[in-house]
């Protein structure tokens, strides 16, 4: 899961940056001892990256994300069922609309860059999103008979508070890894650790959870999370950042349109990104309708919740399997063969769906739960090797100096695929009439569904034909070469972004620094080199 905001603090434009000996400590702490206990891990990361970062991550990533997104994916799909009793081919819909927050996640990666509250660019923005938890899942959990469209109104804003964490936790990680790059594997290895430890812990208890306390309880429960998240923002170790004037603000912001939309633009950015938008568009989700077979004691397996719970744990293990798969064999691969195969194992996969629906398996003498159980893992960890090779594209596609911000909206145009595919979904449920008690046509849409997977390989043309370690982008976007060396060296100091913002007192030293630039081109190498000092040694 893992967009990256890159952000400087004004605080550390003063700072000298570790020197060489002590990110050589800091490496070796890390690196030079193989039998390092994970305890002795946490203490080194909370020693150097400050505890309250360390806290932060845990919280966002293992207990907000990890724990209690697999846990909200199971009770939100029995609340759609039990308790506002809609249609499978609505619920799919909604399902879709709960995920417009993380399609606008540069929104919020904006916000968190260029407007500080109070003084500070991080604090505020987790207290914002543990609020915004809290009273929407205390909504969902106390009113009795909430309308749907406030019950979705309540789940768009839980999501849009874990989605503004998740941007704002990444830009304290993205801004670690630039003060120290030694510790920049270990900042991603805690996300994900801790992402991936919460989801099997989340996925193992939820149908356990929903079978005690219900759906509604469990959402309540899930305000907890949130708590947690506002505490970082109480806790969190930040300097005060200067406040901006509002046309300082929207100047920043229609820099940011302008200079992501000349990238997008590029043949080189629109091609792979179309087709990455496609791959996901294409393959329609109808997995509410699975669930609604799944659970339904008449037409369906009656499956328990902790059946449920179960079947998605284990998916989530295939998932893991995905990675650790594509890292040690698949990483080298060029991507569009990478792409090619693993869009037809998708469609292929597809059909164990298909075999469970039409009880073929039953035939073959396996039982039901024990199928969906391999179906589960099997379609996962497919699906995670499908999406492997698009995130490291992704990557790719994120010019020089706005890596973080392109990558954010980059994954916003992927996200957008898969609301696409949930509406699509939904849509294909109700023209194939699949309801609530009537699943006859279900099989119908697995068929679909299967089929159109292989529609994205007719587009693998506007895909690179370069394998993953080869860069993408033209030279000049990859170097930023057409700038000056003094631009080069502030650039390095205050942000790899693009929306750095300096301080006001600073401005106007800044603008003395480039005109100065401006009638040195002719000068020797010397000349440029004690320049460069000179604003290093500032």
């Amino acid at each position: 899961m893992g967009e990256e905001r890159l952000e400087d603090e004004t605080a550390a434009l003063a700072e000298p940056s570790p020197g060489p000996s002590e990110e050589k400590q800091a490496a070796d702490a890390v690196h030079g001892e193989p039998s390092l206990s994970p305890f002795r891990w946490f203490r080194m990361l909370a020693s150097e990256l400050h505890w309250t970062f360390v806290y932060g991550v845990v919280t966002v990533y293992g207990i907000s994300q990890g724990l209690g997104g697999s846990i909200w994916k199971v009770a939100t799909d029995y609340y759609w069922k039990d308790v506002q009793k809609v249609q499978p081919s609505a619920a799919q819909v909604y399902q879709g609309i709960t995920s417009i927050p993380w399609i606008i996640k540069p929104i919020w990666g904006l916000l968190t860059d260029v407007v500080p509250v109070a003084g500070y660019r991080r604090r505020p923005y987790f207290v914002l999103s543990g609020l915004l938890g809290v009273v929407s899942m205390l909504t969902l959990s106390l009113h009795s008979k909430l309308h749907v469209a406030f019950a979705l109104l309540a789940m768009v804003g839980g999501s849009a508070g874990v989605a503004i964490a998740d941007v704002t936790i990444d830009a304290c990680g993205a801004q670690n890894s630039i003060i120290h790059p030694t510790l920049a594997s270990d900042v991603q290895s805690l996300m994900g650790f801790s992402a991936s430890i919460g989801g099997l812990i989340g996925y193992s208890i939820s149908g356990l959870l929903v079978h005690a306390i219900g759906s509604k309880g469990v959402l309540g429960l899930l305000s907890i999370p949130a708590v947690l998240v506002f505490s970082v923002g109480m806790l969190l170790s930040e300097d005060i950042s200067p406040s901006y004037s509002f046309k300082q603000v929207l100047e920043k912001f229609l820099e940011a349109i302008r200079t992501m939309w000349a990238t997008l633009i590029l043949p080189e950015v629109w091609r792979p990104c179309f087709y990455m938008y496609l791959s996901l568009a294409l393959s329609l989700n109808i997995q509410e309708g699975m669930f609604y077979w799944y659970t339904d004691s008449s037409k369906g397996l009656s499956f328990s919740e902790g059946s449920i719970g179960f079947i998605f744990a284990i998916g989530s293990v295939g998932s893991l399997l995905g990675v650790i798969l594509y890292q040690n064999t698949l990483k080298n691969y060029p991507f569009k063969s990478l792409l090619f195969w693993s869009q037809l194992l998708l469609s292929l996969s597809g059909f164990l769906d298909l075999v469970l629906v039409l009880r073929l398996n039953e035939k073959l003498g396996l039982p039901n739960y024990f199928f969906a159980v391999i179906d589960e893992g099997v379609s996962q960890m497919v699906n995670r090797l499908k999406w492997m090779p698009i995130l490291v594209l992704s990557a790719k596609l994120c010019p020089s100096g706005i890596e973080g911000t392109f990558f954010a909206l980059v994954m916003s145009i992927e996200n957008l695929g898969l609301l696409m595919s949930s509406w699509g979904g939904g849509v294909l449920m109700h023209v194939l009439r699949v309801t609530r008690t009537e699943f006859g046509n279900l099989w119908v849409a697995v068929f679909v569904r299967n089929l159109m997977r292989l529609l994205p390989l007719a587009f693998l043309f506007l895909v690179p034909k370069s394998d993953q370690n080869s860069n993408i982008l033209p030279v000049e976007l990859l170097e930023e070469g057409n700038k000056s060396s003094e631009q080069k060296v502030l650039i390095k100091q205050d942000n790899v972004e693009m929306f750095s913002l300096v301080e006001e007192s600073k401005s106007a030293d800044l603008c003395m620094k480039i005109d100065i630039n401006e009638g040195i081109d002719e000068r020797n190498d010397d000349d440029d080199s004690e320049l460069v000092s000179l604003v290093r040694n500032r």
